[in-house]
């Protein structure tokens, strides 16, 4: 016995012994200015693998706080007091470690200046799903954007052309104190507000309205950053203005202006520039209504119009916007103006956007056909003179009417004006050179789009959590008129002969008019407080009639005598009946959702010139499923699937006849079949977010049964008359790997992606059955190093591999590298003084089918000096493509059909630019400096 307490005794002072051996932390919070301590303060340790809670503790009387018995490992200590800046610091721990970290100085916001940087950390905080930085923790310079703030954030990265991605996926908003700004045009947003301004920036995935009125997740999302200015920013007027002039005519004007007073926002901007960087980010042209019945091709998530019913102007294949070729001149302005009152039980939001745009240019594009036979190779080139003068209005107002319901009113019309003009000439060879087809083609077209959108949607939520009813009703108008002549001209060679000729020489007027009244009634039924169902049923009428007269030369010279071959007079009627079903579960990690809508479709087309008739009726299948499981805050494994029946389009059954291009003739096709189309996606994200690091994958699959696809038949003259047919084997397969990292010793991040992309198509051609094998595969690493008022670096370099064959001439095959290279610098020197560059090589490998030189090195810099107080004004000498070798470029390989283009676009000039930051905005806060 007494051996056994000897033991025991010696057992208890060991455990005693290595207790007391474990690790510690200690320190005192005080006030910079005062040195006082900080009773209260929250003093949080977090793990630094996971970001999860390790110990909390809150500091005492004296300002003490004191962690003990702490396991070996790596965390983060954060420190939070109220009105003072947070304070975040990695400790290294071993079993024996005796941190006493001191006195820690917390300092005041208010005497916080913007390039400070509290301890060694920035201010990150995980609230749930949302990420949330604090801005004031992250050093910019003077007058930065909120593009440079997004910059330095972790697991966020933009590129050249403003696009956003963060974790892995694209930004689809970017909000202001969670309202829109300008529209869903991001860019107006983080290239125009001061970072300054911005108090915290929140980062989390959106739920659709749908979600976040019922709390029943549908696995709709769009990662958003929503932008939180300080409360002492929101008043007062701020903005900046740009003034550029240089070599050739370049010119590039900018003027933003915004005026806040608390919750009633008000902006404007106006834009004139020919440099092709400015004021072209407009991407407001589906969501304010452009001809919205006219392109009615709609999937599952659509509203059930499975019809596609193109009423534009065959004449005018110009969008209205600018894509990168040729040389634009637009000229843009904008005013947005956004209130809340009454308790903020009412709200306004309203936007107004003008555009012109003059876009002139030139394309030239190789083209090869592979049949099972012989090749054709085709020549074009086009010169075009393109116009549009755009205006478009909307708004939208919201009144909570009680606790538990509420109504919202949205509207948006719009009025274009378009010119456009092209001239187009083209030859075909065949394998040994001898001449098939040539053709001139001259179009020209004047034309008027008017559109009146309008939707209404009332919601009311019940006592009974989770059980809520809503309608919607939309209305949707478009009126479309059009002029234009057609000239063309087509000669037909036999073995190098002429053998025939066509010449078509015409008037044409376009006009269509739509009008489509959609209601869906929405209601949710909880089954237990982590299920529910809901329900949704909602009919659409839809009316639209098209008008086409093809009018020739008459003996007096004038365009009278119509053509009645290519004249049509239709009227289009769709009765849609669509309703469902899905069960939602949504526990803490675990997410399920799932369910059918099924759609019931009556489709009438009446040919006013001769009575002749079709209906089609038949019903569409529309079943999902989306399930997904957050292991932690930041790790998510989701699985995505979608269904949907594609019905033929009308121009696929029965096209309607056109002259426009003889070259390439459709006919229809009575007998084809609806295609089910299948879709499946799985996404998983790891991110550590104050470590810094991303993992992120995404893999998706697609097959369709009874694909619609095209059957081709070149002709001798090189026509190509296509027709539609049903053929199973259309299958593809993509994914990406993203892994993202910071080497925190070298204060740089390393950014890298691996992705595949592997498709197989089956048509026919010259009635053979063809298979078509492409895969694509892609690397890109990438690396960003800065140092706060010294430099910036980063390098992006990606190699991508691309192959394809076509069954019908199994001994082609398309085989090519293709290098895209992007160094930038950005030096601050003599105090003053600023110089950054950026060059883009593209280097693209030959084959037997691209044999032209198409390695191509853009290089921009500029150089400038700041001035004022703040350095308000910056005057720079910009330099665009400083080696004159920027030209417009792309291959494409689709079926049996390889094309290279190139086109032009902006090439070297230089600009002078004087840009001012003005500011005047908030009250001084006590200790603020200005």
């Amino acid at each position: 016995m007494k051996k056994f307490f000897t033991l025991s005794f010696f057992f208890l002072l060991t455990c005693v012994y290595a207790s007391a051996q474990k690790a510690s932390i200690k320190g005192v919070t005080t006030d910079t200015s005062s040195k006082q301590n900080l009773q209260n303060a929250t003093i949080s340790l977090l793990r630094s693998k996971d970001s999860i809670l390790y110990k909390f503790t809150r500091s005492d009387q004296k300002g003490d706080f004191r962690f003990k018995d702490i396991d070996s490992g790596k965390y983060v200590l954060l420190i939070t007091y109220p009105q003072y800046a947070d304070f975040v610091d990695e400790l290294s721990v071993t079993d024996t470690s005796k941190i006493d970290l001191g006195k820690i100085s917390m300092i005041l916001k208010a005497n916080l200046l913007q390039d400070v940087i509290v301890r060694t950390g920035a201010a990150i905080r995980i609230k749930g799903d949302t990420t949330e930085f604090a801005a004031d923790s992250f050093k910019v310079q003077p007058n930065a954007t909120v593009e440079d703030l997004l910059k330095k954030l972790p697991g966020i990265q933009i590129d050249k052309n403003g696009n956003i991605t963060a974790q892995g996926e694209k930004v689809q908003k970017v909000l202001v104190d969670g309202e829109e700004f300008f529209g869903d045009d991001p860019t107006l947003v983080t290239q125009n507000l001061r970072a300054d301004m911005v108090d915290k920036v929140q980062l989390y995935d959106k739920k659709s309205d749908q979600a976040a009125f019922t709390g029943i997740d549908d696995g709709q999302k769009e990662k958003t950053i929503n932008l939180k200015l300080k409360d002492n920013k929101k008043n007062g007027y701020f903005g900046k203005a740009n003034l550029s002039a240089g070599t050739n005519g370049y010119h590039d004007s900018q003027l933003m202006f915004n005026d806040f007073k608390n919750k009633q926002k008000f902006a404007f901007y106006g834009i004139v520039s020919n440099t092709g960087t400015s004021g072209l980010n407009w991407q407001d042209q589906n969501n304010y209504g452009d001809n919205p019945f006219a392109n009615a091709d709609v999937s599952s998530d659509g509203n059930g119009i499975s019809i596609y019913i193109d009423n534009s102007d065959p004449l005018d294949s110009w969008d209205g916007r600018y894509n990168g070729q040729g040389i634009p001149l637009v000229q843009t302005g904008g005013l947005h103006y956004n209130n809340k009152w009454d308790d903020d039980k009412q709200s306004l939001n309203t936007n107004y956007k003008a555009l012109q745009l003059h876009v002139n240019g030139e394309s030239s594009t190789s083209s090869e056909f592979i049949l099972p036979d012989t090749l054709y190779f085709n020549n074009d080139k086009q010169n075009f003179h393109n116009q549009i003068l755009r205006n478009r209005l909307n708004g939208s107002y919201e009144y909570q009417l009680d606790s538990s319901s509420s109504i919202k009113i949205t509207a948006d019309g719009g009025v274009d004006h378009k010119i456009t003009s092209l001239i187009d000439s083209s030859e075909a060879r065949a394998s040994d050179s001898s001449l098939v087809n040539n053709a001139l083609r001259r179009t020209s077209t004047t034309g008027d789009n008017k559109t009146l959108n309008s939707n209404l949607i009332w919601r009311k939520k019940f006592k009974k959590k989770g059980r809520t009813i809503s309608f919607n009703l939309r209305e949707t108008y478009a009126d479309n008129t059009s002029t234009g002549f057609l000239y063309s001209n087509n000669n037909y060679y036999l073995k190098g002969v002429l053998a025939k000729d066509s010449l078509t020489d015409q008037f044409k007027t376009n006009s269509t008019e739509s009008i489509s009244l959609t209601s869906k009634l929405t209601y949710t039924e909880p089954l237990s407080k982590v299920s529910s169902l809901v329900f949704n049923y909602g009919v659409v009428v839809s009316n639209s009639a098209s008008t086409v007269n093809s009018y020739n030369k008459n003996v007096d010279e004038k365009y009278t005598a119509l053509d009645s071959l290519y004249s049509n007079h239709y009227l289009f009627n769709i009765l849609t009946n669509r309703g469902g079903i899905a069960y939602s579960l949504f526990q803490k990690k675990l997410k399920l959702n799932f369910g059918t809508d099924i759609g019931y479709f009556a489709f009438h087309q009446t040919n006013k010139l001769d009575d002749a008739t079709i209906t089609r009726k038949f019903v569409n299948w529309y079943p999902q499923l989306n399930l997904s499981y957050q292991f932690k805050a930041q790790r998510r494994l989701s699985l995505w699937y979608s269904g949907y029946t594609r019905q033929p389009d009308i121009n696929q059954i029965q096209p309607v006849l056109t002259n426009v291009d003889p070259l390439n003739i459709t006919i229809g096709n009575p007998a084809l079949k609806p295609a089910f189309e299948n879709n499946i996606n799985v996404y998983f994200n790891d991110y550590k977010t104050l470590k810094e690091r991303g993992i992120f994958l995404r893999f998706g699959s697609n097959f369709t049964e009874n694909a619609i696809v095209n059957k081709s038949y070149v002709d001798s003259f090189g026509r190509t008359i296509n027709q539609y047919i049903n053929l199973n084997g259309n299958r593809s397969f993509d994914g990406n790997i993203d892994y993202d990292f910071k080497l925190k010793k070298l204060n740089t991040y390393i950014n890298t992606s691996v992705g595949i992309n592997n498709s197989r198509y089956v048509n026919v051609v010259n009635n053979l059955f063809n298979v078509t094998q492409s895969n694509n595969y892609s690397f890109r690493t990438g690396f960003y190093k800065d140092k706060e008022k010294k430099y910036s670096f980063g390098l992006d370099f990606s190699p991508t591999y691309t192959t394809s064959t076509s069954s019908i001439q199994q001994n082609i095959k398309t085989k090519y590298w293709s290098f895209d290279i992007n160094p930038n610098a950005h030096v601050y020197f003599l105090k003053k003084f600023q110089i950054q560059t950026d060059c883009d090589f593209n280097f693209r490998q030959k084959t037997s089918v691209f044999d032209n030189n198409t390695n191509i090195i853009s290089w921009n810099a500029w150089i400038g000096r700041t001035f004022l107080k703040k350095d308000a004004l910056l005057v720079k000498i910009i330099g665009h493509d400083l080696l004159d070798q920027n030209i417009g470029f792309n291959r494409t390989v689709n079926s049996n059909f390889i094309s290279e283009n190139t086109y032009s676009t902006i090439r070297r000039y230089f600009l002078l630019s004087v840009v001012w930051n003005f500011n005047k905005a908030g009250t001084k806060a006590p200790g603020e400096n200005e």
